[in-house]
């Protein structure tokens, strides 16, 4: 690896948002100086305070290589807003983003490169489902599924056909992205899908075959909760932004917490309990319910761990039981006017799911 700095600008910055990657920091840097050779580039390795040293791995090579950067987030994480910061700290006319897991085949950079320097496109995409892609990397059958679901259920709302819509691996003028920038969720995985959404005019894509490649160190970010929070960027879109991305989120946590309540409910009147008592359990069962899937997966770039979760978790519990008291109360009043388990029962939870978003956002996860 080079130890002299390079005496032009950086023509390209390569962000790559990473979060327990320190194994893959240097085999990537040394991928990208051969890939990249007689192309003065740079780039910026966004860590999450990732707890494996990931910052530290990246500023033991930045000290005598001055093309690394790293930026350090504290306090917020997420790899959309990880790709923004890192491409909004990039003075290079073109802006690249690879993930740092080195599944992504960085020799396509340069042909990348060279199609939106001779005006081909606005963007291109590392595709792995056009001819001469592949993704064989996606180790599994559940997650190959997840993908494809994913690629399938996006493709039904862009404006411009995008063969793999879920890539994580693309290039553009900063400029450009600058331009679309402020309009971005920001939240998620899914940095890409959100940049087709909200660019105006649309984005001319061109499309890179690649061969996604299988993870040599650490463990795939792609789960089934990427999925739910891709969902919640396709809904927020499909709406326009009108309705926060987050509020997505805790009103479908809100509708397991009613579920949950529901069945806690008729669990408790089956074994005859009254309805009082029956819908006192089900309204804390349903709450411990919210509070897990809401730390998981809603506030996912805030979660509380440790000490910060149990004192979460006694604040959720004490401010919400104010809910559970107006819960209890309306409940119970619908229940003798008439008679109905199910409309008394989720009346009930309704209100303590509002009041509980109120806390969440105040109290629970409020930002530091």
């Amino acid at each position: 690896m080079s130890s002299s700095a390079p005496t032009l600008p950086a023509r390209l910055t390569v962000v790559v948002p990473c979060y327990n990657e320190r194994a893959n920091v240097a085999p990537l840097i040394a991928r990208l100086e051969a890939a990249l050779r007689g192309i003065a580039w740079e780039a910026v390795f966004v860590d999450d305070n990732s707890p494996d040293g990931t910052a530290a791995a990246v500023r033991e090579i930045a000290a005598h290589d001055p093309r690394i950067r790293c930026l350090r987030r504290v306090g917020r994480r997420g790899l959309s807003s990880a790709v923004i910061e890192g491409a909004l700290s990039s003075s290079a006319e073109f802006v690249a983003v690879i993930d740092g897991d080195m599944q992504h085949d960085e020799t396509r950079l340069k042909p990348m490169l060279a199609k939106l320097a001779a005006g081909e496109g606005d963007i291109a995409i590392g595709s792995r489902y056009v001819e001469g892609g592949g993704a064989a990397g996606l180790a599994g059958g559940f997650r190959q599924r997840l993908s494809r679901l994913g690629i399938r259920f996006a493709q039904l709302f862009l404006p411009a056909p995008v063969s793999d819509p879920m890539s994580g691996f693309f290039m553009m003028r900063r400029q450009r992205f600058e331009e679309i920038a402020p309009r971005l969720a920001g939240s998620g995985f899914k940095i890409l899908l959100d940049l087709l959404f909200n660019a105006r005019p649309p984005l001319r894509v061109v499309e890179i075959p690649f061969e996604f490649r299988a993870r040599a160190f650490g463990e795939s970010k792609l789960d089934a909760l990427v999925l739910t929070q891709f969902a919640g960027l396709l809904i927020d879109r499909v709406l326009r932004g009108a309705v926060p991305l987050r509020f997505i989120a805790f009103a479908g946590v809100g509708l397991v917490g009613v579920g949950a309540n529901l069945a806690s409910l008729a669990v408790g009147r089956a074994l005859g309990l009254g309805f009082a008592l029956a819908q006192a359990i089900a309204t804390v069962i349903a709450m411990g319910v919210n509070f897990q899937l809401n730390n998981t997966l809603t506030y996912r770039d805030q979660r509380l761990r440790g000490g910060r979760l149990w004192r979460g978790l006694v604040l959720f519990m004490l401010f919400c039981g104010i809910g559970a008291v107006a819960d209890l109360g309306i409940a119970r009043t619908l229940y003798e006017d008439h008679n109905s388990l199910t409309v008394a029962g989720a009346a009930g939870a309704i209100v303590a799911v509002v009041w509980n978003y109120a806390i969440s956002a105040t109290l629970v996860w409020r930002a530091r």
